[in-house]
């Protein structure tokens, strides 16, 4: 699989490069993201832009990798999807499970929102 990983001030980015993901790759896939989870910045964008065609295993790979990241209070975005890609995640039922954006800019919003949303949450516990 190839990829290419860009750190931001408050989360990576991975680009996907690869036009076709098939089931093949579900492995290579957890191999890239899920060590984040433990990363000093562990907020993840994965831009699909790249990506014309994806798998019923790659779209429920995703799924289980964003439910990790989520268990762990940790964002992960996915964003620049295809039309292609969008209806497979919708064939799937994943679509609004997701965390899905149209830009880069927009999946940084999202991080943004839910570092405020899980730093107000956090600070509800001392007021009790």
């Amino acid at each position: 699989m190839n990829f290419k990983i860009d750190t931001k001030e408050k989360f990576t980015v991975i680009e996907l490069l690869d036009a076709d993901l098939s089931d093949i790759m579900a492995v290579d896939l957890k191999t890239i993201c899920l060590p984040f989870l433990d990363a000093e910045i562990s907020n993840v964008v994965v831009n699909m832009q790249a990506v014309v065609t994806i798998d019923s295993v790659i779209a429920q790979t995703i799924a289980h990798i964003h439910q990790q990241f989520y268990d762990n209070n940790v964002s992960f975005v996915i964003c620049s999807i295809s039309a292609a890609v969008k209806e497979v995640f919708k064939k799937e039922e994943l679509d609004d499970v997701l965390n899905i954006t149209p830009s880069e800019s927009e999946a940084w919003d999202i991080v943004q929102m839910e570092e405020i949303e899980r730093e107000l949450l956090e600070g509800e516990d001392f007021l009790f």
